[in-house]
């Protein structure tokens, strides 16, 4: 009893020794594990599991990053050993947390380098950044679920900004890379930018993005942004990925290298320019120059500097009027076309070459030349008549008249002023309405004068009648009537003429008719009337035929009496 209560406590002490070294199997690794990666730049870690010989079938944790130092951009389950998703792999930047929970069916999976997934992290600032597995647990395929994780072992980056590269990295590219094999490492690819598709042309932007293929041989994608045309991004891969953003890069001449690797090798190094310029033009006034006050086109001077891409053009604004079209003024002095006397607000706007642009103000006072005068005009016109204006102004000057129906768009015509300053101006022919009119002097120059005060004036009917747009006086208008009259009472006496007439024509065929209807009926009634004397000599009559009899005397009667008593009636309406 005693030799076999030992040999069970043996047996339980060594499957204790078992299930402590079975339970203590996994690791959990990253690779890249450590490594040099600038600031800016994106750089792809794995997540790994070593089962250390220990079938497993699922593993979730809990990844810790720095966020103040590094930020996720993406994460992928693409080559992962899990197929099964108890929680969907997750990240958050603001806590700096990375989580997932995956698993796959028997047998499970048995290995030492079995990928969970992959997350591409971006470097904010220069530091140092670990990734630590905060919580976790990798379970064995045998039943039961036991949890074999053993240790998590973090990763450690040295994050360094462009100033601070190693020197190797920073050499020109001929002094680094091997000779290409031909034909087999990468070709240099083509980028393309959404944001900065001319990589010859300034943009305001300066949050840039880039863009690549990748072909389906590639394993790495090393990228680096910097101020030199030259540079290299080195031989260290920051993850397999088309496409690339940066955030608030400073303003300049800007270069972005990328480079492919695929089993051969590195390929040659695509640059591709890009040019940033956020600040607008270097504050600038406007100087007027006239003449004279009443000069209508001042000039004006200006001028301004751009630092970085250059002065592109101006776009100049007079009061609310719509900006002269874009890129029409390329110097730093430009005449105004014409102005009408006041004041006029300018706003001139300087554009650089990425479109950031200055403004500009003043204010342009353009005094009046002497206003002319109307000193003769109708103060009533028949209608079809032309109004005749007379005035004074300064000489030689051009009057603008400006004339129409109240309430209505004035029509603008012009006159000339002698050498007294006397004009004079002859309308078009004025139809009916009640009118204004007022003036307005323009030099050689094109200076022009306030508007004179309006004169108004009546164009009528009276003493005129209007038919259409053909006038008739008083006396054509009785002629007229009287002749209308009498070929209307002519055309009454015709028709009652031919009325009496028709009346005596209709009286004789009626009577005609008339006679025509007493002798049918006569006849009519005689060959009745023989009918029934027939039918009164045979002898024994029966009652069925002494009945036809009376019924047909009874109708011959009524029917006499109806006929002679509706032709009576037509007799008398004809009379």
């Amino acid at each position: 009893m005693r030799l076999f209560f030992r040999i069970s406590l043996f047996c339980l002490f060594f499957l204790g020794i078992f299930a402590a070294n079975h339970a203590e199997a996994a690791v959990l690794y990253f690779n890249p594990s450590s490594g040099n990666y600038t600031v800016g730049n994106i750089f792809t870690v794995n997540i790994l599991v070593n089962t250390e010989g220990v079938a497993i079938n699922n593993a979730e944790a809990v990844i810790n990053f720095p966020n103040n130092f590094l930020e996720i951009v993406s994460i992928s389950k693409s080559g992962s050993i899990f197929s099964l998703w108890v929680e969907e792999p997750t990240f958050s930047n603001s806590a700096g947390t990375l989580s997932f929970n995956g698993g796959l069916p028997t047998p499970g999976y048995k290995d030492s380098a079995g990928k969970i997934l992959s997350a591409v992290f971006r470097v904010k600032k220069e530091g140092s950044a670990s990734l630590l597995f905060s919580s976790a647990a990798v379970r064995a395929n045998d039943g039961y679920g036991t949890d074999v994780f053993k240790t998590g072992v973090q990763a450690l980056f040295n994050l360094i900004s462009e100033e601070k590269l190693p020197p190797e990295e920073k050499l020109p590219p001929e002094e680094k890379l091997p000779p290409p094999v031909v034909g087999k490492v990468p070709e240099a690819p083509e980028v393309f930018s959404p944001t900065h598709l001319d990589e010859n042309k300034w943009y305001s932007n300066n949050d840039p993005e880039f863009s690549w293929s990748l072909p389906s041989d590639v394993d790495g994608v090393s990228i680096y942004l910097s101020k030199s045309p030259t540079s290299n991004p080195g031989s260290i891969p920051d993850g397999l990925f088309n496409s690339k953003s940066y955030e608030n890069v400073e303003d300049g001449i800007w270069y972005f290298h990328i480079k492919l690797r695929n089993s051969y090798g590195w390929g040659p190094i695509t640059h591709r320019k890009v040019l940033i310029d956020t600040q607008p033009p270097l504050p600038f006034e406007i100087e007027v120059q006239k003449e004279n006050p009443t000069d209508p086109q001042p000039i004006l001077n200006f001028e301004t500097t751009d630092e970085l891409s250059g002065i592109e053009y101006y776009e100049l604004k007079i009061g609310e009027g719509e900006p002269f079209p874009a890129e029409s003024i390329k110097t730093e002095s430009y005449k105004l076309p014409p102005q009408a006397p006041g004041k006029h607000s300018i706003e001139n706007k300087a554009f650089d070459k990425a479109g950031n642009y200055t403004s500009a103000f003043t204010e342009v006072e353009i005094s009046p030349i002497e206003t002319p005068i109307i000193t003769k005009y109708p103060k009533r016109l028949d209608v079809g008549e032309k109004a005749v204006l007379e005035g004074k102004s300064l000489p030689e000057v051009t009057v603008l008249v400006f004339i129409g129906e109240k309430g209505k768009e004035p029509v603008m015509e012009e006159t000339k002023a002698d050498g007294g300053g006397n004009w004079a101006f002859t309308s078009k022919p004025l139809e009916k309405g009640y009118y204004e009119a007022w003036v307005q002097a323009k030099n050689k120059r094109g200076a022009l004068s306030l508007p004179s005060s309006k004169i108004s004036f009546e164009v009528d009917l009276p003493p005129f009648l209007k038919f259409g747009k053909i006038a008739i006086d008083y006396l054509t208008t009785m002629i007229t009537l009287i002749v209308l009259i009498i070929g209307l009472l002519l055309i009454i006496f015709y028709a009652w003429y031919r009325i009496s007439i028709w009346r005596k024509r209709l009286r004789t065929e009626t009577k005609e008719v008339t006679q025509a209807v007493y002798s049918a009926f006569r006849a009519l009634r005689e060959e009745v009337q023989e009918q029934i004397e027939d039918l009164d000599k045979k002898p024994g009559l029966t009652e069925e035929e002494k009945r036809v009899r009376d019924k047909l005397q009874e109708a011959l009667d009524v029917s006499e009496q109806f006929i002679s008593k509706e032709l009576k009636d037509i007799e008398k309406e004809l009379e």
